[in-house]
């Protein structure tokens, strides 16, 4: 385990406080919906509309000395680090698909970023990001393999575990591994009884066949509208953190998907993206296991254009 507490609690000091301390509160008309008694983390009230600042926040804090950072991101990864480099007077340079959600892409560029694009995955973005450091000497930001982007999601976790109610069960959306493994280690760190629960797409499965499997194994490439999980690559450290915490790995459809944002939208008021329901849809498909069960699930993010959305849930 490559995680440590201690650095988790001080890094719940250093992160921007407009991170920390997300909302986090019984939705009864959800409840009542889902069959259970179910809290809502909500960590899309902030400048870059979801939990990744957090992530930036720590790793920069550690960094100090860099004068410029690359990532390869899907969207959020990009514009935290954007929002984060540019408070430091830190250069941003972030590597994404061209197919990549274009809300997402000008919100990084709004922010600072300079924005690579390329004709391939998010693979594709990371080799070109990893060319990009050692052309320029821009500091890497891997998302997941950096441990400061896991230990800066941990704080979540140290959040919840401050809730007066205890909770059976965490559904954590699952993609390449930061947020799953850091809150999974603060709650089995301080919550020792929670169940740590991972979710991904059935059509983005690579993390979860990994856990299952015990190593990482090839599974194609993905086809979900939840954009903000959907990776292919398990980095076999993390892999061991999560493997190491999580008690259990959901897969979950695409029909499920869009209900629980549905369902989020109408009983919450809350607009998500996909991969933010994740946890709702894995109650919506495993109602009898679930039913009765105090259960908490993290909205981990809200970039979604209002087009797609409207299509979606409507």
């Amino acid at each position: 385990m490559r995680l440590d507490i201690a650095r988790i609690l001080l890094a719940r000091t250093q992160i921007d406080p407009v991170f920390r301390d997300t909302p986090q509160y019984e939705c009864e008309p959800l409840s009542d919906a889902l069959g259970c008694r179910l809290f809502l983390k909500v960590e899309t009230l902030n400048p870059v509309r979801s939990f990744k600042g957090r992530g930036t926040e720590t790793v920069l804090t550690r960094l100090q000395e860099a004068e410029a950072v690359v990532c390869a991101s899907a969207g959020n990864l990009g514009q935290a680090l954007a929002y984060s480099g540019r408070r430091r007077g830190v250069g941003v340079a972030v590597v994404a698909s061209s197919a990549a959600n274009p809300l997402k892409l000008e919100q990084m560029k709004s922010l600072g970023a300079e924005v690579l694009l390329v004709d391939g995955e998010i693979e594709l973005a990371l080799e070109t990001a990893e060319r990009y450091a050692t052309e320029t000497g821009a500091f890497l930001v891997e998302d997941s393999k950096d441990i400061g982007t896991c230990e800066g999601a941990a704080t979540i976790g140290v959040e919840l575990s401050e809730l007066p109610v205890e909770l059976d069960s965490v559904m954590i959306s699952l993609g390449a591994g930061a947020m799953a493994s850091g809150v999974g280690f603060a709650l089995k760190s301080l919550r020792k009884t929670t169940e740590i629960i991972c979710v991904q797409p059935e059509n983005a499965p690579a993390m979860t066949l990994a856990l299952r499997a015990g190593q990482p194994i090839d599974v194609g490439a993905p086809h979900t509208i939840a954009d903000g999980v959907a990776g292919r690559t398990v980095i076999p450290e993390v892999l061991d953190d999560l493997a190491s915490v999580t008690d259990d790995a959901i897969l979950v459809t695409e029909a499920a998907i869009i209900e629980a944002m549905r369902l989020l939208y109408l009983h919450a008021g809350l607009v998500v993206e996909p991969a933010a329901a994740l946890g709702i849809a894995s109650i919506l498909e495993s109602r009898d296991r679930f039913n009765g069960k105090t259960i908490a699930t993290i909205l981990c993010g809200s970039n979604v254009t209002p087009t797609d959305f409207n299509r979606w849930i409507r």
